[in-house]
C-alpha cells in the first residue's frame, strides 16, 4: 500500500510542479481571471495525465508490475488513478461552466473572468487544428460525461462483472477523445514548455495503450490455450476444483501467483489464484469459491474437455523471505525465518500451492513419518491459520493431510466452533511474532484489522504481506 501511495503522490506532485513552473508569470497571479484560467488548464492536464497512467496500468506490463509490487497493487493503483481522473475532470468541467452560471444568474460580472486582450498563455496561440476547437470542446465535454458514468459503474459492486468487462473497454475510446480535445486546444506556445513536452510523450504512450486495448491484445503474450482435465465439487465448502492442461504453452509459475482464466469468451477473463505448484507438466489447478452469480454458475458450465484460455502468471505473493526445510534434529536459529500464514475462505488457494510444493520436495521417508507423527511438525517454522465456516468438511480434512505431509503447524478457525481470529491469539500462539513475517490472503476487513492491531503493538508494517484481491 505504501508503494501505491508513493507512485500516486509522485505523479501528482511531479505533474503539478511541471505545470506551475511552465506557465507564465501573469498566469500565476491570483486575480480571478488568471486563477480561473490556470486552474482550468491545470485540472485538464492532471485529468489527462492520470488517465494516461491508468491506460498504461491497464496494459498489465511486467516491468510496471515489478515496479509497483504485484498486479494486485497494480490494480489498486489503477482504481485510485481512475477516481482521481474523474475528480480532476469534474473539477475541470465545473471551473469551465461555473463562472458562466454565476454570470447568468447575476452573481458576478463577466469582466471578472475575461482574459485581458494583451495576455498570451498556453492556449491562446493558433495552431493548424484551431478550426476544430469548437468540435474538440464539445467532444471533451461529452467524453467527461461518459467517463463519469463508467467510473461510477466500475465502483458499483452490484454492477455485473460481464457488463463491467464490456463497458470498461469503452474507456479507451474516451481516452482517445480526451487526447484529441487536449491536442486541439493546446496552443503552439504550450508544446515547447516542459509540461507541453511531457504531455506529448504521455499522451502518445497512452494512445498506443488505448489502441492495444481496443484490439483486445492486452496480455496476449502471456496467454495459453488448454483444456479442462478434471472438475471436483467440494459442495460443503462451495468450492470448485478445476484442473487445466496447458501443455507446452505454459512456461511455469511460482506459488502464490494468480492468472486470468476465460471459460466463456462472452463472459471474459476472471482472476483466480493458482492452487498448484509448478511441476513442469503443463498443469495448473484453480480452487474457485462460489461468491457471485458467475462463480455460482461455474459448476453447471464447466466440463472435462472444455477449451479455456489462461493468461499469466501475475502477482508477487511469493512468501519471501522463505524458511528452509530443516532436518528433524535441527530447529531454526534465525527468528526472521518464521512465517505466519493467515487464510480466510478461498484465500487459502495461494497457500495450497506452497504447501504442495513443500510436501513434494520433502524426502518420501520423512513425508511418511510426519504424516503419522505430528510431534515433529514444528521443525519447519511456518504456522498456518485457516479461517473457514465448517471445521470438519472434506476440504478441511484434505488440508490437514497436506499440512501434515508438509510439516506445517495448522490451526483451523471455524465459525461453527471457534471465536474469530484475533491479534491476541496470534501473539499467544507465536512468542516470536514480532520478528515473524505474516502472509495474509482473505477478506480485506479481517486482514486490515489484524494488520492494524499487530503494527500498533510493534510489528513492522513491511512484515505484514497482504494480497489486495480487488480488481475493481
Amino acid at each position: 500500500m505504501q508503494r501505491i501511495k508513493f507512485v500516486w503522490w509522485f505523479v501528482f506532485i511531479g505533474v503539478s510542479l511541471t505545470y506551475w513552473l511552465s506557465i507564465n508569470v501573469i498566469d500565476q497571479t491570483l486575480t480571478l481571471w488568471a486563477l480561473r484560467k490556470s486552474t482550468l488548464y491545470y485540472t485538464g492536464i492532471m485529468a489527462t495525465a492520470m488517465m494516461s497512467l491508468g491506460v498504461v496500468l491497464a496494459m498489465r506490463l511486467p516491468i510496471v508490475e515489478n515496479l509497483i509490487g504485484g498486479l494486485d497493487q497494480h490494480y489498486r493503483l489503477h482504481k485510485w488513478v481512475g477516481i482521481s481522473t474523474a475528480l480532476f475532470a469534474l473539477a475541470h468541467w465545473l471551473i469551465k461552466l461555473g463562472p458562466k452560471w454565476l454570470v447568468k444568474q447575476g452573481f458576478a460580472d463577466a469582466i471578472l473572468f475575461k482574459t485581458p486582450a494583451d495576455v498570451i498563455g498556453f492556449f491562446a496561440e493558433s495552431n493548424p487544428l484551431t478550426p476544430a476547437r469548437s468540435f474538440a470542446k464539445d467532444m471533451g465535454e461529452w467524453a467527461i460525461y461518459a467517463m463519469l458514468v463508467l467510473v461510477v459503474l466500475a465502483l458499483w459492486k452490484r454492477f455485473p462483472y460481464r457488463a463491467f468487462f464490456k463497458t470498461h473497454r469503452l474507456m479507451a475510446i474516451i481516452y482517445i477523445a480526451l487526447v484529441f480535445h487536449s491536442v486541439v486546444l493546446f496552443g503552439e506556445v504550450g508544446w515547447f514548455t516542459p509540461v507541453g513536452v511531457f504531455m506529448a510523450v504521455v499522451m502518445a504512450i497512452g494512445c498506443v495503450g488505448a489502441v492495444i486495448s481496443l484490439m483486445g491484445k492486452v496480455g496476449s503474450r502471456h496467454r495459453s490455450m488448454g483444456h479442462v482435465t478434471q472438475v471436483t465439487k467440494h459442495t460443503q465448502d462451495r468450492v470448485l476444483e478445476v484442473h487445466i492442461d496447458l501443455a507446452n504453452s505454459w512456461h511455469g509459475h511460482e506459488a502464490g501467483q494468480f492468472a486470468y482464466v476465460t471459460f466463456d469468451p462472452k463472459e471474459g477473463a476472471h482472476p483466480f489464484s493458482i492452487s498448484s505448484p509448478w511441476r513442469n507438466d503443463g498443469e495448473v489447478v484453480f480452487h474457485i469459491k462460489a461468491l457471485g452469480d458467475y462463480t455460482s454458475e461455474l459448476p453447471k458450465n464447466i466440463h472435462v474437455g472444455q477449451r479455456v484460455t489462461v493468461e499469466g502468471p501475475y502477482g508477487r505473493f511469493k512468501f519471501d523471505p522463505y524458511p528452509a526445510l530443516l532436518p528433524d534434529n535441527q530447529t531454526s536459529t534465525v527468528s526472521t525465518a518464521h512465517q505466519i500464514w493467515i487464510a480466510g475462505g478461498i484465500g487459502i488457494t495461494p497457500f495450497l500451492s506452497r504447501l504442495q510444493m513443500i510436501a513434494e520436495s520433502a524426502p518420501k521417508s520423512d513425508s511418511t513419518q510426519h504424516a503419522s507423527n505430528t510431534q515433529h511438525l514444528s521443525t519447519l517454522p511456518i504456522t498456518l491459520y485457516y479461517c473457514t465456516r465448517v471445521h470438519d468438511s472434506s476440504f478441511v480434512k484434505a488440508l490437514h493431510r497436506l499440512s501434515s505431509l508438509a510439516r506445517i503447524n495448522l490451526h483451523i478457525i471455524a465459525s461453527d466452533r471457534d471465536q474469530p481470529l484475533t491479534a491476541e491469539k496470534l501473539k499467544q500462539d507465536n512468542p516470536m511474532w514480532l520478528t515473524a513475517h505474516f502472509w495474509f490472503c482473505g477478506p480485506a476487513g479481517l486482514g486490515q484489522s489484524l494488520r492494524d492491531a499487530l503494527v500498533a503493538q510493534g510489528l513492522k508494517s513491511r512484515d505484514f504481506h497482504q494480497e489486495l484481491f480487488e480488481m475493481r
